[in-house]
């Protein structure tokens, strides 16, 4: 398999620096579903994300959660709230099993002083902040059939592995997107029928060119 190539803070810090920003942490495994941060709570910790895939969720005033991104290996959370003293500003789950490494919000200061990092930081949060819209914001001009395969292809495309896979049912898929559990049952058949996904009652995708066409990408 070829190696994935790194992305989010791994990629902004270069690999020297971010084996040294992992060596200041502690290793956390977290099993598919699991809380990693919850929105309102002290931001007390910084979070390295070594492998799996995270969804990162904001919650509604009526105790709804919307979808507002993805993350994958590379990426760095809570980094905000620990910046900020503020308390965390979304809940994060993991999606599949995920490993990190856990800096305290002391580590975490030291590392940016003794490698110069602020500048990798202050980019990295800033093009974090240009996602914090939720997914159905963003997609709100494209058609449900479109929506779905992206998000589809996002998940795929995160996978430290490779693999088809998509871990979410009809329903994370449908609260994710905003649409209603009937339309996105409708749209995956149909993906399923056109080849872009294989049969069956999980999400597979089986021919990643067409679920692209689907996509619109």
């Amino acid at each position: 398999m070829t190696p994935r190539p790194p992305r989010g803070f791994q990629a902004l810090l270069g690999e020297a620096k971010w084996q040294a920003l992992l060596d200041r942490g502690s290793t956390r495994v977290h099993p598919p579903g699991a809380l990693l941060l919850r929105q309102g709570d002290p931001g007390a910790t910084v979070l390295a994300l070594v492998s799996g895939r995270v969804k990162v969720l904001g919650t509604e005033p009526d105790g709804g959660q919307l979808l507002i991104t993805l993350r994958g290996p590379g990426a760095l959370l809570g980094e905000i709230a620990v910046r900020s003293a503020s308390p965390r500003t979304a809940t994060v789950r993991a999606i599949d099993r995920c490993t990190t490494r856990v800096l305290t919000a002391s580590a975490f200061d030291a590392f940016l002083d003794d490698h110069r990092a602020h500048g990798e930081l202050a980019d990295y949060v800033v093009s974090k902040l240009s996602q914090a819209v939720p997914y159905q914001v963003q997609l709100v001009h494209f058609a449900p059939e479109r929506r779905i395969a992206r998000l589809l292809l996002e998940i795929v495309s995160l996978a430290d592995d490779g693999s088809p896979h998509v871990p979410f049912s009809q329903r994370e898929v449908a609260d994710a997107l905003g649409l209603a559990r009937s339309t996105v049952a409708l749209h995956l058949q149909r993906l399923k029928e056109t080849g872009a996904l294989k049969p069956g009652p999980r999400l597979v995708v089986a021919d990643l060119g067409t679920l692209k066409q689907h996509a619109g990408v």
